[in-house]
């Protein structure tokens, strides 16, 4: 289970306490503190992630720490807002991923998402759907049939979305694990479906 810390109590820089990631007292940025994504970037832990919301929040917590504003500092302090920025990308690109973002919730939650490390997923509901999708696949033959395929997908997707940010509202760990590795079978169809579509086929 991933843990939250606390920032360190005294500054880098002049040793007074400090309760953010500047120094309210000589305005030396501090290290990064382990903190999970949602606290990096200042937005509440959930599924249900205002994609807009998050977008502005990460461009202002990139514009705090951006490494230009620190050009002119000491190495030290170069260090850390480097370190910053590259903790703030990977916070975003988790968390404005679907499957990501249920991904790492279940991680905080001690309950990592089954299949990977060569674990076996056992539920024959899931893996009979999948097979399904592939056998459908497989057979299509014509764009037509593929951009079916296309619809179906993105319905689906959206409605097993809705369903994870029930059940992470719920706090039904279960139902959340279920319906994220539905979503991962769902995220390598759309790869698969990717490579078949035929040049010039519209988007969908």
């Amino acid at each position: 289970m991933v843990e939250p810390a606390e920032r360190p109590i005294s500054c880098a820089s002049c040793g007074g306490e400090v309760a953010d990631a500047i120094c309210a007292a000589c305005n030396a940025l501090q290290p990064p503190g382990q903190i999970d994504h949602f606290a990096r970037l200042g937005v509440d832990r959930s599924y249900a992630v205002d994609p807009a919301a998050l977008e502005r929040a990460y461009f202002a917590a990139q514009r705090r720490f951006h490494p230009d504003r620190f050009a002119g500092r000491g190495a030290k302090e170069k260090t850390f807002s480097l370190q910053h920025a590259t903790l703030i990308n990977e916070a975003y690109e988790t968390l404005r991923d679907p499957l990501a973002r249920a991904r790492y919730l279940l991680e905080l939650e001690g309950r990592p998402l089954p299949g990977g490390d060569g674990q076996t997923i056992a539920d024959p509901e899931l893996l009979m759907a999948a097979m399904e999708w592939r056998e459908a696949l497989e057979e299509a033959e014509t764009p037509d049939q593929i951009a079916d395929i296309a619809r179906r997908l993105v319905a689906e997707t959206g409605e097993v979305e809705a369903a994870l940010g029930t059940a992470f509202a719920a706090h039904d760990l279960d139902s959340a694990i279920h319906e994220a590795l539905r979503l991962s079978y769902l995220v390598k169809l759309g790869s698969e479906l990717k490579r078949r579509r035929a040049p010039g086929l519209a988007r969908i």
